[in-house]
């Protein structure tokens, strides 16, 4: 069952909207600028986006919900940043190897487990040879018993498993800081596009 996105919008029931961009994101920025070109799949009202419109000279947010491009274009205006209103899955060609980062943050998660090697491919092909995916992500959402996502979980195994042929490791780590309820659920990586 696909997820409508709009009307958890339109009705509120946005749980992972949470008003700021997430603290592992400000903390990279603030040790290690993001210059160039960010594309943001999935970014909902635009806080991520904002955060890195503040050293980058141009970042692109992309959500699938109409409302939250809205909310996001309603905000006032950082730096180089703007809001486009798609389907990851159905890319314009110009968007080819494009930019030089993508960030990661609540995308990955809220999309089923089916899609995610179309996931990787997308973010992938976006990419310059060399440019960087910084991600956050949610291993471990908080379920119900019975309850399927989204969000949902992954295993650094099947995270290896679907970036390995596309991307090599340059980092990884806990996030310090992160959202309240989250703590000890999140993994940040830092990984680097391969030559195509």
């Amino acid at each position: 069952m696909n997820t409508d996105w709009e009307k958890r919008y339109i009705t509120g029931e946005t749980p992972w909207e949470k008003g700021a961009p997430h603290p592992a994101l400000v903390a990279f920025v603030k040790s290690a600028p993001v210059r160039g070109r960010v594309f943001v799949p999935g970014c909902g009202t635009g806080h991520d986006v904002r955060a890195l419109a503040a050293t980058a000279d141009e970042v692109l947010g992309l959500d699938i919900a109409p409302s939250a491009i809205a909310a996001a274009k309603s905000q006032p205006q950082i730096g180089g940043e703007r809001f486009m209103l798609g389907d990851l899955f159905a890319l314009p060609a110009e968007m080819r190897g494009y930019f030089d980062w993508v960030v990661e943050h609540t995308c990955f998660c809220a999309i089923p487990p089916s899609l995610r090697p179309n996931y990787v491919r997308a973010v992938a092909s976006v990419l310059k040879a060399g440019g960087h995916l910084l991600a956050v992500f949610y291993l471990t959402p908080d379920m119900e018993p019975g309850e399927s996502g989204p969000p949902f979980g992954a295993t650094v195994a099947e995270l290896d498993k679907l970036f390995t042929p596309y991307f090599t490791m340059e980092k990884e780590w806990s996030p310090p800081a992160t959202h309240a309820g989250r703590e000890g659920r999140e993994l940040c990586r830092l990984l680097v596009r391969c030559s195509a």
